[in-house]
């Protein structure tokens, strides 16, 4: 059955650029679709006129006859005083309908009305109430408000007093109680901590409705969808799978398009030849070669129509890494913090070293972006302190951009964040971050978001640093934009710390996980990956009986052997990068067989890079005996 019929859409907001240009598109009741496309491509638009908030300007929509469909990118205004709880309870209005009805109904009973049709129409009544879950209410309120972290002191407060991302989640709950078959996602993880877009996962999985999601959460796109539509000039592409293999298939499908426009492009090559051939024959008295030249170029101007096939230009932009000498980058000791009577976190002691990629991760409003504001300098603990090595040079991108001169252009504001760099310089710097053209002399005040993080991302890398302090770098950023980001994180050789939900992100960079949870912070020395099991082992620990074997908690090691795993998890990095290099120095020597010097060259290299390898090979072996991995 069809419930989502899109045909020939056509949208745009000013003359000469359609946002929309002829989108067509079918989706089937019960699927899961995940909606792609970079920032300003016009996914939300599309959403506001699937709801009708917006008219197209050509083409139709046509929904599933008597579909209910919920956008949870829209906040409603709700009547002033309404609490969290009236929001959530707002969802039950059809409920509420019927259980008016039906009181109206008792009433008359009571009084001594005994109509048959009155009894029936009661009997009708009571079975939808029952069936639409009537008498559970309370049961299912409860249930979304745990899992989306709706604390039971959040639902006393005031709707109005929330935070945007608050709202957001409040209005995600009631959402997901209203009884909807169409799920409309946009962007619907930005504002959950892991807890609640877990929760939000498993309940995708089991929700019987339709779901459209738009997503830039390559591990939520990867675990909820099983079908993909991309939105590129303002048409759709096509993928039948998840993220993975959306991101496969499209590269498949960029190489297809380009080795068939290099093979049309020798093709013209060809004919031009031999229709300035022709050309010169009848230039010569060969009048009838001239007709044959005047059609091949007609062939030729057929196949120029065919465009050269482009993708997103990569970020050219590495961060300088000023070199530190010595162990210690960070010190925090007995660390404590409180506001009024909540206590964020108590007796906290922890020590950074050189080279670490730490991932501080826990519950919204546990006090991440707080800890991280003292280590920066901006808030003072209650008791302990926190030092910074002596060779330590930091940079911090909040999460929340503020420019001293926001009315100023970027080249402006790149040249005042650095003296003695040149109008062209900064114009350079900025090309490396995808700012060209014109762009660069908009104020800073007019960017986007994401565009702010990246312009701020762009002054962070001209510093020499050793200290990195990301919080929530990949917020509200397209796809493309975290690849970039994540290519010059990937180059940084330094020390970084960084607050993120970002299950890609904590994957692909942190080798020690701290986990800010019940006032304390619980050091996990090793990858994301190993987090999560040590933690499915703690869970099935305490819901299993005990057991005599004692487990052993990541935090109670001694310290020695805390730094053994954390140096074992830079090994095992180091050692698959080594794999990588000579892996790609045998592929070079294979393609110089025939080029003797070149060959000897290479060869050299690699065995310098099995040396190094064998090293560290040798070194991860000492590592693991000394971590108790061996």
């Amino acid at each position: 059955m069809i419930e989502i019929q899109v045909s020939s859409l056509v949208k745009s907001f000013e003359v000469g650029h359609n946002v929309l240009d002829g989108l067509t598109f079918q989706i089937d009741q019960g699927e899961r679709v995940g909606l792609l496309g970079r920032n300003g491509a016009g996914k939300t638009t599309l959403f506001r006129i699937l709801t009708r908030e917006l008219e197209p300007d050509e083409g139709q929509v046509a929904l599933g006859q008597g579909r209910r469909l919920g956008l949870i990118s829209q906040i409603p205004v709700y009547p002033a005083g309404y609490t969290v709880e009236d929001v959530l309870r707002s969802a039950f209005g059809r409920l509420e309908s019927l259980a008016r009805e039906m009181a109206d109904l008792e009433s008359r009973m009571a009084a001594g009305a005994s109509d048959p049709a009155l009894l029936r129409r009661y009997g009708s009544l009571r079975e939808r109430f029952e069936v639409f879950g009537g008498y559970d209410t309370d049961v299912a309120v409860n249930k979304i408000a745990n899992g989306l972290s709706i604390s039971q002191e959040m639902r006393r407060q005031l709707f109005d007093s929330l935070s945007g991302g608050e709202k957001t989640r409040v209005n995600l709950g009631r959402l997901i109680l209203e009884d909807t078959d169409v799920l409309l996602l946009d962007e619907p993880t930005n504002h959950l901590d892991l807890h609640a877009t877990e929760w939000l996962e498993e309940y995708i999985r089991g929700f019987r409705g339709t779901v459209v999601a738009i997503s830039h959460d390559r591990y939520f796109l990867d675990r909820v969808v099983t079908r993909v539509i991309e939105i590129e000039n303002g048409k759709a592409e096509f993928y039948s799978g998840n993220y993975s293999f959306y991101a496969v298939e499209k590269e498949r499908r960029y190489q297809e398009r380009l080795k068939q426009y290099q093979k049309e492009q020798a093709k013209i090559q060809q004919l031009e030849k031999a229709a300035e051939q022709l050309r010169l024959w009848a230039f010569m008295g060969m009048d009838k070669t001239y007709r044959r030249a005047v059609n091949i170029e007609r062939r030729i101007e057929r196949m120029r129509t065919t465009a050269k096939p482009t993708k997103a230009r990569k970020m050219d932009a590495r961060f300088s890494t000023a070199e530190f000498h010595g162990d210690e980058v960070l010190g925090i000791r007995n660390l404590a913090k409180s506001y009024g009577d909540k206590h964020l976190f108590d007796n906290i002691t922890l020590k950074v070293e050189g080279g670490e990629r730490i991932a501080l991760i826990g519950d919204n409003g546990t006090g991440k972006s707080t800890l991280i504001k003292m280590i920066m300098g901006e808030l003072y603990p209650d008791e302990g302190r926190i030092k910074l090595g002596p060779q330590t040079k930091s940079a911090y991108l909040p999460q929340i951009i503020h420019f001293d001169h926001p009315d100023w252009n970027l080249v402006e504001n790149m040249m005042a964040s650095k003296r003695g760099l040149s109008a062209q310089s900064a114009r350079n710097r900025l090309a490396a971050y995808d700012f060209r053209g014109e762009d660069v002399f908009k104020p800073v005040s007019v960017l986007s978001g994401g565009e702010q993080s990246r312009l701020r991302l762009c002054m962070l890398m001209d510093g020499e640093i050793n200290f990195l302090i990301l919080d929530e770098p990949t917020n509200h950023l397209d796809i493309a934009s975290r690849e970039w980001i994540e290519e010059a994180v990937e180059g940084y050789d330094g020390t970084l710390l960084f607050v993120s939900h970002d299950r890609y992100f904590i994957n692909r960079f942190a080798t020690r996980i701290w986990e800010l949870a019940g006032e304390t912070v619980t050091d996990y020395p090793c990858g994301f990956t190993q987090y999560r099991q040590m933690k499915a082992q703690e869970v099935a620990a305490k819901t299993e009986p005990p057991k005599k074997e004692k487990v052993q908690r990541p935090v109670r090691g001694n310290r020695a052997q805390q730094n053994a795993k954390r140096q074992l998890t830079i090994c095992e990095r180091d050692i698959a990068r080594a794999e990588e290099q000579i892996a790609a120095l045998e592929a070079d020597m294979e393609a110089a067989a025939c080029d003797y010097e070149k060959l000897t060259a290479l060869t050299e290299a690699r065995e310098a890079a099995q040396g190094e390898l064998d090293a560290l090979y040798e070194r991860w072996e000492q590592l693991s005996e000394e971590a108790g991995e061996a």
